[in-house]
């Protein structure tokens, strides 16, 4: 995929929010102080009276967002995950989940892949913070045109809506007609020998593994699961019953993620060998965000070689 367009699917939210703020006349963005960097600075721009930056004040701004919800408005609430998701915690929980409010999170810098920010900015506990959050919508995306899908597709449902985007380029791979469900997972291929459930920033990774597998005999079912929550259980089912091997692919920690959904999902109603590849029990630290991921086995090569190990016993 070398040779493919990237995108940082931050660049993707700051553009779709400015596609989709041309006719949603009651979308809102609200920031914390970090336009420039989550790239809501291109909605700014275009609609300066629809921008609220609240500086560094993450909870408050959550907080306001509700209260706009309630006014028939549209917020996007955006920040770092690791604000987003950790610093505001209670006040989405609160103030946004217990009431169902209609707010929309937009989570930027999830992840390994913040890179030189190091450990107390890659956040990789996001999806199971959210997770934990009755009626909690929580999503993923694994390129520019699924990211610009995505938001659309948060602005038109009605309920709260939890979105992580990425800081590092990544390939594009999706035509610009895809289609694009909440819910739903993607078929990218189908297979026989073993399972492979992908997310974000990890599905074009897991695309090259598969890739790598074929040429060695090995075929692959290979699924991007862009929605976390609520989990597509019927096709998890489907590939589990297919295969009978699983293997779940994520930038966040193998504890509470799109890992432990599959795992939990299949253990009550398949029960199925599952091989988790995130972040084990640990924080990152600082380093160029491609090293970072190899070094943390986020990468085509270990996708291979547990698959290898998997299919062999």
């Amino acid at each position: 995929m070398a040779d493919m367009k990237k995108v940082a699917t931050r660049d993707s939210y700051g553009n779709a929010l400015k596609e989709l703020g041309a006719t949603a006349k009651n979308l809102v963005v609200l920031d914390a102080d970090l336009a420039g960097a989550t790239k809501t600075s291109i909605f700014q721009k275009a609609y300066p009276d629809r921008h609220f930056d609240f500086g560094i004040a993450e909870a408050n701004m959550i907080n306001a967002a509700a209260g706009l919800s309630t006014m028939g408005l549209v917020p996007f609430a955006s920040t770092f995950a690791m604000f987003a998701a950790g610093r505001a915690y209670e006040q989405v929980r609160n103030t946004i989940g217990y009431p169902h409010l209609n707010v929309k999170i937009g989570a930027t810098h999830g992840g390994i892949s913040v890179g030189e920010d190091g450990a107390s900015h890659q956040c990789c506990e996001d999806f199971a913070l959210m997770r934990t959050i009755p009626g909690m919508t929580v999503m993923c995306p694994s390129d520019d045109v699924e990211a610009k899908a995505m938001v659309k597709a948060a602005y038109e449902m009605n309920g709260p809506v939890y979105m992580r985007f990425g800081r590092a380029a990544t390939p594009v791979f999706h035509s610009e007609d895809f289609k694009f469900e909440i819910g739903k997972g993607e078929v990218l291929q189908e297979g026989t020998d073993i399972a492979v459930i992908a997310t974000g920033i990890m599905v074009p990774e897991a695309i090259e593994a598969a890739k790598t597998l074929a040429d060695e005999g090995i075929s692959v079912f290979l699924i991007n699961m862009a929605t976390i929550k609520p989990l597509d259980e019927a096709l998890v089912l489907e590939v589990a019953k297919k295969c009978g091997k699983v293997i779940t692919v994520e930038e966040h920690s193998i504890i509470g993620g799109l890992g432990e959904a599959v795992s939990s999902f299949l253990s009550e109603n398949c029960p199925t060998p599952v091989k988790r590849i995130g972040v084990n029990d640990e924080f990152g630290h600082s380093g160029p965000a491609g090293e970072l991921l190899k070094a943390f086995g986020l990468c085509s090569d270990n996708i291979v070689a547990q698959a290898k190990k998997m299919f062999s016993k």
